[in-house]
Formats: C-alpha cells, sequence, structure tokens
C-alpha cells in the first residue's frame, strides 16, 4: 500500500495516528517507501522504535555523557545546522573551538598555551588517530634526516588499551607492541619497558583511565622509565597521554598526580568533551604542547567552502554544536563547578564501591579513587554456580546496564564487572543499583542452587 497524504478533504486532525487511510499499516524495514508520510506519523514511528532503547541514565557501561541543562538542550537546538569545517561560515563557532583548546592546554599545564595547537574532533577515536599520525610522522621526518630507514615503525602501549589504538595501528600501518599486565602490574607503569622499545618506536601511549578498569597508569613513571632509556640507549620517545576520561577528572579532583605537559616527554593529550567532559555524544579534543609538534604537512588548506582554511581531521563536515555545548559547560561550570561535579561522581562510585564489597560476594578491583567507576570481580572462593555474566544479565531485567568480560591479554581467566558513574547518577540511584545487585544476587542463589532430593519434596494436595 502506498503511504501517501490523505486527499484534502480529509479531516486529519481528527483522526488517531495509526488510524488514518493510508498510514495504517506497516512501514517497510528495508527499502525505502514508495511515497509519502505525514510528518507526525513519521515522527511517530521512529519515536516509538527510539522508545525501545534502553534508558541512558541507567546504562552504566558507556563513559558517554547522557544528561546536560535545559538551556544546554536550547542550545543545542539552535546550533544543529553549524558545521564545525567550514569556518568562513560560521566563524564565531572556529574561534570558540580555538578558545576550548587553549583553555584545556592551559588545564592541562602547556609551558604557554597560546604557543600550544590544537583540534576539536568527533570523539577521543579521532583524536587519537591524530596523536598517533603526529607521532608517526614526526618519527619519519627524524628518521630522513638521519638518512634511515621509515619502515616498521611501532607504538607501544599497555594490553589493556582502548581499542581505537589498535585500530590505529591497523588503518596506519604501525606495529602495536602490547605490554601485558598482571595482578603485580595492573597498568602499564614502566616496568620492562625497555624491552618493547627500539630505534623504531614513534611513542609510548599512556591512559588516564584504563577503559577496562578506570585506573589511570603512573605517566610520571613512563615517562622516568623513558628518562632512564634515553640515558642509556640515546633512545628519545615521546609520550601521547590517552585521556579520554581522566584528562577532565584529575586536574579537578587530583591535581597533585603529575601526568600531563608538566612532563616534558608528553608531546600530546586527548580527551573526550563527551565523557567527562559532561558534553552530549559527539566531541573529543587532542592538544599539542607546541604547535612545531603538529607536522605542518598534516594541516590542509581547502578554499572551497568559501575561503581558504587550515583542516586538520579525519573527518571533514561534522557538527559545530558539540563544540558550543563544551564552551557553555566551560562558562557554566568554570574550575569550581567542574571540581564539585567531578568530585560528586567519585563519591557516588567510592559509594557503590563499598557497597559491593560488603555484599560479601566480590573483590574490589577499582573504587573510584582514579575516575569515577567501580570494578569488581568474584572472590576467589566463590562457589555458587553463577558468573558476573549471569549477574549482568538479571540487572538487565531490571534496566541497569552493567556489563561484565574478560580482562586483557595474560589476564583473560579474569572477569570483572564495571560500573561508569557519570553526572547524573545521583547517591539515590546509585542506592537503587546497590538493591538491584542485592536482589539479583539473592536470585541467582535460588536459581543456581541444586533441586532438592526426593525425600525433601512435599507435596500438597
Amino acid at each position: 500500500m502506498r503511504h501517501g497524504y490523505e486527499s484534502p478533504e480529509e479531516p486529519v486532525g481528527l483522526n488517531p495516528v495509526f488510524s488514518r487511510a493510508g498510514e495504517a499499516t506497516e512501514f517497510p524495514r528495508f527499502t525505502l517507501p514508495e511515497g509519502e508520510s505525514l510528518p507526525d506519523t513519521a515522527f511517530q514511528v521512529v519515536h516509538d522504535e527510539a522508545m525501545l532503547d534502553g534508558n541512558a541514565r541507567l546504562n552504566l557501561a558507556t563513559f558517554v555523557g547522557t544528561w546536560m541543562e535545559d538551556q544546554a538542550g536550547r542550545l543545542y537546538s539552535e546550533a544543529v545546522d553549524k558545521n564545525i569545517v567550514d569556518k568562513d561560515e560560521y566563524p564565531q563557532t572556529a574561534a570558540i573551538e580555538t578558545r576550548c583548546w587553549r583553555m584545556l592546554a592551559g588545564l592541562w599545564n602547556a609551558p604557554d598555551p597560546a604557543k600550544s595547537i590544537g583540534t576539536s574532533t568527533i570523539g577521543s577515536s579521532e583524536a587519537c588517530m591524530l596523536g598517533g599520525l603526529a607521532l608517526k610522522r614526526r618519527w619519519q621526518q627524524r628518521r630522513r634526516a638521519a638518512g634511515l630507514s621509515t619502515e616498521k615503525p611501532n607504538l607501544v602501549m599497555s594490553a589493556a588499551v582502548q581499542v581505537c589504538w589498535e585500530k590505529f595501528c591497523n588503518y596506519f600501518e604501525v606495529e602495536p607492541r602490547f605490554v601485558p599486565i598482571s595482578l603485580d602490574h595492573k597498568t602499564l607503569d614502566g616496568d620492562g619497558l625497555d624491552g618493547y622499545v627500539d630505534e623504531n618506536t614513534i611513542g609510548v601511549v599512556a591512559i588516564m583511565g584504563v577503559t577496562y578498569t578506570g585506573m589511570y597508569e603512573p605517566v610520571q613513571a613512563i615517562s622516568d622509565a623513558l628518562d632512564a632509556i634515553q640515558k642509556k640507549t640515546g633512545l628519545d620517545i615521546p609520550i601521547h597521554v590517552d585521556g579520554a576520561s581522566g584528562a577532565m577528572v584529575a586536574p579537578f579532583i587530583q591535581p597533585d598526580i603529575v601526568w600531563d605537559f608538566r612532563l616534558e616527554r608528553v608531546a600530546s593529550i586527548n580527551t573526550s568533551g563527551h565523557k567527562y567532559g559532561l558534553v552530549y555524544p559527539g566531541i573529543g579534543w587532542v592538544v599539542w604542547r607546541e604547535a612545531d609538534l603538529l607536522p605542518e604537512e598534516l594541516i590542509f588548506k581547502v578554499s572551497y567552502l568559501g575561503g581558504s582554511m587550515p583542516t586538520f581531521g579525519i573527518n571533514f563536515s561534522r557538527p559545530g554544536a558539540q563544540v558550543l555545548l563544551q564552551y557553555y559547560q566551560f562558562l557554566r561550570l568554570g574550575f569550581d563547578g567542574y571540581t564539585r561535579v567531578q568530585s560528586a561522581s567519585r563519591d557516588v562510585a567510592r559509594y557503590l564501591a563499598d557497597e559491593v564489597r560488603a555484599l560479601d560476594r566480590f573483590d574490589i578491583w577499582t573504587d573510584g579513587s582514579d575516575i569515577p567507576v567501580a570494578a569488581w570481580q568474584l572472590k576467589a572462593d566463590h562457589d555458587e554456580p553463577w558468573t558476573l555474566y549471569d549477574l549482568s544479565m538479571r540487572l538487565r531485567t531490571r534496566g541497569w546496564l552493567v556489563p561484565a568480560y574478560p580482562m586483557p591479554e595474560a589476564l583473560t581467566d579474569v572477569t570483572v564487572q564495571r560500573a561508569v558513574v557519570r553526572n547524573g547518577l545521583s547517591r539515590d540511584l546509585a542506592g537503587g543499583l546497590v538493591d538491584a545487585i542485592r536482589t539479583s544476587v539473592q536470585e541467582l542463589d535460588q536459581l543456581k542452587a541444586p533441586m532438592p532430593g526426593p525425600e525433601r519434596v512435599a507435596f500438597h494436595h
């Protein structure tokens, strides 16, 4: 049946949406409809399908922000048509983009933020790609200048690295060198690093907030290890800090941790504006300590949008609205506001970890002391016939998404469960999660318990 408009005489305003003539039927799922439908009908169909998704506020699997104030929502709706790459048409949005990464350069203690350089991206993954590309290109430039081969570049990182770095190495033909983690070395901490780096190493990635557990990698210890390697071998290897989450947490609630541009070896840092930068999905940032650390040959100048403008990014056209939302948050919260928000999230993560620990079924991996993440595993002497995967599925039936997954290489026999606490997960909501975990554990104990023997079964007539 064609999905066309009714005749002008049809009193469409009096008909329920799904009983209008020509509309009370199923839309095709995988082919373009033959005709048009009414705006209200198309809206309702899409709205109802989206309603089948989970509740974003109860999704503790993701680090991505799910809540902003109403004023941010209004600003978002006013700016949805802005294309950040079109700096000639939207010069003020471009100026605000520059203000944002300059603010980040200062927040991350760049020696002179005015001499830094940065850009917005679609998210941390693109930011990591750009940081990695700059590392590779600078390594190639040094090798060519010395008359050496530029074949077989490698990048050293933890085995617990986020998948975007595996993508970078695959897409841009760089050998990934993964340093295994262990119960003694739960993060990349500089131990044994000399066994992984060589003259072809373009850099070392340090993570401020490991995806698996939320733990910070000790960037200063990694830098010290590379200093010792340089003193011994002459290899001068830079660090890129993947601060997807922690770069917007540590400056506010752990200011004494030295992880950023205070370490001369740190060449670049990325973060997700849409994680603990507190913006809706679609914004990341990468900043280089000094402009000459970003090779000029990676920057393209285009004129076909109305003026000659520089562009550096894997994506071209992308939304500018999130840049404005980031600026809104910077103005709205300031340093003190971010400190309060991140402190509140940390307190909720600590509360959650304490309550899970008190159940006496779990060992805590991280308790929210780094980024606001709580992660736990079943106790070693756990002998009940259920797993964290069972618990995760049980919680899902109550609306909570709290994933369970194996740890990376060398610890794959360890399964952990992780809850990411974001702005919007209140102490009250976290209490609801604790109740759900407690009830789910009780139900699993009963469901997985052996059936009673015949002599213990009583039949009542």
